[in-house]
């Protein structure tokens, strides 16, 4: 134990360095940081002074690793306001409702098929369901896309997608480590996660003023602190009540979101949302052996393939509903297919429940090839979108239906001349 600062300092170190390389291919920092934690951990060996294994350090960098978790869904709380969906109109409802239904149903679907049992079927299909916010954020500020005709689409159902998570995190906390034996305490349990779920609803919208007052605080020392202090014991909280820690986080952020202090908040938190997000990518390579990825390859690259039709359908139809054009369409399902931090976090609500060892080396490699494969889709959409024209004709058929336009006007007007 003597060395452990050293081991964790190290750990750091290795972080930055692979940080630093991403940044460096203007690419995601997950997969690194998730290959990253593979390649050292117990397998490692040790050079010198320098012990790749991180044995002694492992629970310190779990533990900054379940921090980090913390801090992801708590600014995703912060970034999210119920007023922002009631604004958002019938073509992000619509987006997102085609979105996370057709993901899931091709995730229940293909659990079904793969032999597995319900829950593990249920976590893979929430697996399926959930994009990564921060990779597709990254995406449209990396191709300078954010003032695109279909962003406000993407984010809308991002933002769709987010909610859809705090809701499925709630009833699966709630069937898997409420302790639920029969129906009615399954019924119990999910009645309990989704009645506090609603509590923070119903603060976010009528206890503003008192939070406001609460918060007034002018020191940013003391601020912290507080505001910290509420993440900590709401998150440990939650977990009593059997809804997952991360939720518990997300609640608060919240309930925070419609606070005149919110924009405060979000730009002291970023910076331990970074610090501390790294570290949770880090140990959930590091909790990886290789050697057991084999045994999931199969089942990880079917589900990949699944998802980036399932993603590219979904996108397609939403973007067509809103009346885009069908390359801003397909851009829509080439952004979001991109799974990450939420995925995992899905994952790691099974694994926690002592559902099959498989999903951890599952869920690894199939964030691995969609977090590759998610941003580098997007960037090559222009390609992509030629290739599917010339299959499908798009811009023959809109060409005729823009031509057909004119005609139309034409023997209108004849008609009522």
């Amino acid at each position: 134990m003597e060395h452990i600062i050293f081991e964790v300092g190290t750990a750091l170190v290795l972080i930055a360095i692979a940080s630093i390389i991403a940044s460096k291919l203007k690419f995601s920092i997950i997969p690194f940081l998730i290959l990253l934690g593979m390649m050292v951990g117990p397998h490692a060996p040790t050079i010198g002074i320098l012990d790749f294994s991180f044995v002694e350090s492992k629970q310190v960098i779990d533990y900054m690793g379940r921090v980090g978790v913390l801090f992801l869904l708590f600014y995703l709380g912060l970034e999210f306001s119920v007023p922002k969906l009631i604004k958002s109109g019938q073509n992000i409802v619509f987006g997102g409702t085609v979105y996370v239904v057709l993901n899931f149903l091709l995730g229940m679907a293909y659990g079904f098929f793969a032999g597995l049992p319900v829950y593990e079927t249920l976590i893979i299909a929430g697996m399926l369901s959930v994009s990564s916010t921060a990779i597709v954020a990254k995406v449209l500020v990396d191709l300078k896309r954010t003032g695109n005709t279909e962003t406000e689409l993407i984010l809308g159902m991002i933002l769709f997608d987010d909610i859809f998570l705090a809701l499925f995190l709630s009833v699966m906390s709630g069937l898997l480590l409420g302790g639920a034996t029969s129906v009615a305490g399954m019924v119990f349990s999910v009645a309990i996660s989704i009645g506090y779920m609603l509590l923070f609803f119903i603060i976010a919208r009528k206890g503003t003023k008192l939070l406001n007052k609460f918060l007034d605080i002018n020191s940013n020392e003391i601020f912290i602190i507080v505001v910290f202090s509420m993440l900590f014991f709401i998150a440990g909280f939650s977990e009593t009540l059997h809804v997952a820690e991360a939720i518990g986080a997300l609640l608060l952020g919240l309930a925070l979101s419609e606070t005149e202090h919110s924009k405060r908040i979000e730009k002291l938190v970023i910076p331990f949302r970074d610090f501390f997000g790294a570290v949770f990518f880090f140990s959930f390579g590091l909790s990886i052996d290789p050697f057991t990825l084999a045994d999931a390859f199969w089942l990880s690259l079917g589900a990949a393939i699944l998802t980036i039709f399932g993603n590219v359908i979904s996108g397609m139809i939403a973007g067509r509903n809103a009346g885009l054009s069908h390359k801003a369409s397909l851009n829509i399902g080439l952004t979001v297919m991109a799974r990450g931090e939420f995925t995992i976090i899905v994952a790691n609500l099974g694994i926690a429940a002592g559902l099959m060892p498989i999903l951890k080396p599952f869920s690894a490699l199939y964030v691995l090839l969609l977090a590759i494969i998610g941003p580098l889709a997007a960037k090559e959409s222009k390609h992509i979108y030629k290739m599917l024209d010339k299959m499908l004709k798009w811009s023959k058929k809109q060409e005729k239906k823009e031509k057909a336009k004119p005609e139309q006007e034409e023997i209108k007007h004849e008609y009522y001349s």
